[in-house]
């Protein structure tokens, strides 16, 4: 039979349905709007209503792939726009999204990573994720990766805030810390500034804060920019432009002593990952934020 040329799932046309982007896989684009599809109910309510950036690929992961943060023409109307002040006060045009269509949407656009902002649309300046990125250097295992984040729990438990994991499909873990909105960026951002900065004063064999590739050999950079207005970090359940297909995949602390690796999940796992409870659940309860009192723990500027 001939390759079809269209189908349709949750309401967007998907063309070239059997068109390959992960070659060494075989996995399609239908195959990549499938994987959306299994997964929309746990990824869209970290994933509704924030502005989104897309890592597109339009030959495959092995070819040249972009990042894209703003609308452009043809792009679907599944795919919200939202115009927003920048930094420098210039206005631009985001893309968010508030559905599985425009997931599917961006996947009919070759998207194979979403990437998130950690506030909402309707409250843009007031965070709800404060996010410690855990990078390791190529040398370390996973082990070292994993005290790491283990370390990260129990500062910020001291400090008063709870956290979950995920591993990112790459080589880190995300340590995530969900906030009710209450402060807003700045006050986030030197929060996790002096986070990161005091971990690294007390073990700067193990640590470093400085987005430094000369000076991370051996070490965990703790990644806090992700932290301040106009950052993304990669979205839980998505799928990364990474040998192997992995998917990003929130965990629970328990389960993060199990893993080999940060990029050990993958689409073809989700069926049975999904009829486990969501490792996310009870944090969705939590109500907490960062407070001048914990501003002051950390003598943050």
């Amino acid at each position: 039979m001939p390759p079809a040329q269209r189908v349709t799932v949750e309401g967007v046309a998907l063309s070239h349905p059997d068109k390959v982007l992960f070659e060494a896989q075989g996995l399609t684009k239908a195959d990549i709007a499938a994987h959306y599809v299994r997964v929309a109910e746990r990824m869209l309510p970290w994933m509704r209503n924030r502005l989104v950036s897309l890592v597109r690929c339009p030959d495959g992961r092995s070819r040249e792939c972009f990042f894209q943060k703003h609308g452009g023409k043809g792009f679907p109307q599944a795919v919200k726009r939202r115009e927003i002040t920048e930094k420098d006060g210039g206005k631009a045009e985001y893309l968010y999204i508030n559905d599985i269509s425009g997931i599917i949407a961006a996947v009919q656009m070759n998207t194979l990573e979403f990437h998130i902002w950690s506030s909402r649309i309707d409250a843009l300046e007031k965070p709800d994720r404060l996010i410690f990125d855990l990078d390791p250097d190529e040398a370390l295992r996973f082990d070292d990766v994993r005290k790491a984040a283990y370390d990260m729990r129990e500062r910020l438990r001291v400090l008063g805030l709870r956290s979950i994991p995920m591993v990112t499909g790459g080589k880190g873990v995300h340590v995530v810390a969900p906030l009710a909105r209450r402060a807003e960026w700045p006050h986030v951002k030197a929060f996790a500034r002096a986070v990161a900065r005091t971990i690294e004063a007390e073990e700067p064999q193990r640590f470093l804060s400085q987005a430094s590739k000369e000076k991370r050999k051996g070490k965990i950079f703790i990644d806090w920019l992700r932290n301040e207005r106009g950052a993304t970090s990669i979205a839980p359940y998505s799928t990364r432009a990474k040998k192997g297909a992995p998917v990003a995949m929130p965990i629970s602390w328990e389960e993060l002593e199990t893993l080999d690796g940060a990029n050990t999940f993958h689409i073809e796992d989700m069926e049975a990952r999904l009829t486990e409870p969501d490792p996310w659940a009870e944090s969705a309860n939590w109500r907490q934020s960062v407070t001048k009192k914990m501003l002051a723990a950390v003598e943050a500027e």
